[in-house]
């Protein structure tokens, strides 16, 4: 059987949770890693866990945030981005079906002046060790979530951004491009090269009707991964529904494992 796994930042899960009930009925992903979820643990909404999902929560007061919500037991490996100064809920990472899943919401940088764009740089950079970590641990695990970098010029709509915005600045592109250059694949770009696909549209200047989007929420797969990748799909439909997040899911589908 085939193995799914999705990403979407809901950017509140309480003012979206019936939003992604809806979306987690009509899609039937095996595990799917929100970001912004903008609550406490105690505050998380108990009703995925009463539909018969399993649920884990990396929460902080009004920002933030990162949970997992499976179909099947999984086991927590870390709550955090190990090596990661700054304690934000912006990491978790799991273990099931012997794949690794790391769900992350990484630093905007557009906020806090140079010490903000410092912190970006630093997570990517974090990142990359944990990853080079796993790679040589010879793991199959994908980084899935907000990265907030647009990679390419295909990334977004000309217009959408400023020419310094932190999500285009020379320093991310080449932290995003170290990260993959370790031996890691965008699945995106595996399966779709040059086109034009966005994952996130601003709530500002009618960006959803002119399409002035922008594709920043990504998934990275290991060798063994990729060698399996089957499908990738961007939820569109999410953004024309009523009060939408400003980003839609993103998902992700494998081949079945071949056995040992």
């Amino acid at each position: 059987m085939s193995f799914s796994f999705a990403s979407w930042n809901i950017n509140s899960i309480r003012q979206r949770e019936t939003l992604v009930l809806d979306w987690l009925s009509n899609h039937p992903v095996d595990v799917l890693c929100l970001q912004e979820i903008k609550c406490e643990q105690h505050q998380f909404p108990a009703s995925f866990a009463e539909a018969g999902y399993h649920v884990a929560i990396v929460g902080q007061k009004a920002y933030n945030g990162v949970a997992v919500i499976a179909r099947k037991p999984f086991e927590v490996r870390h709550r955090r981005l190990p090596g990661f100064s700054h304690d934000a809920a912006r990491y978790i990472e799991i273990e099931i079906d012997r794949l690794t899943i790391g769900g992350l919401y990484l630093p905007n940088g557009n906020s806090g002046g140079e010490e903000g764009y410092r912190l970006k740089i630093e997570f990517f950079e974090t990142l990359a060790h944990h990853a080079r970590e796993m790679l040589e641990r010879d793991e199959d695990f994908a980084l899935i979530g907000d990265f907030n970098v647009c990679p390419a010029p295909e990334d977004l709509a000309p217009g959408a951004l400023g020419a310094h915005d932190a999500l285009l600045r020379p320093e991310t592109r080449a932290a995003w491009r170290s990260l993959c250059w370790l031996g890691l694949t965008d699945a995106v770009r595996a399966l779709y090269p040059r086109e034009c696909l966005y994952t996130f549209w601003d709530y500002q200047a009618g960006a959803w009707d002119r399409n002035m989007g922008l594709r920043i929420d990504h998934a990275l797969l290991s060798p063994r991964l990729a060698d399996r990748l089957e499908a990738v799909h961007i939820d569109r439909d999410e953004r024309a529904r009523p009060q939408p997040s400003d980003h839609v899911p993103l998902v992700v589908t494998l081949r079945a494992d071949r056995p040992l």
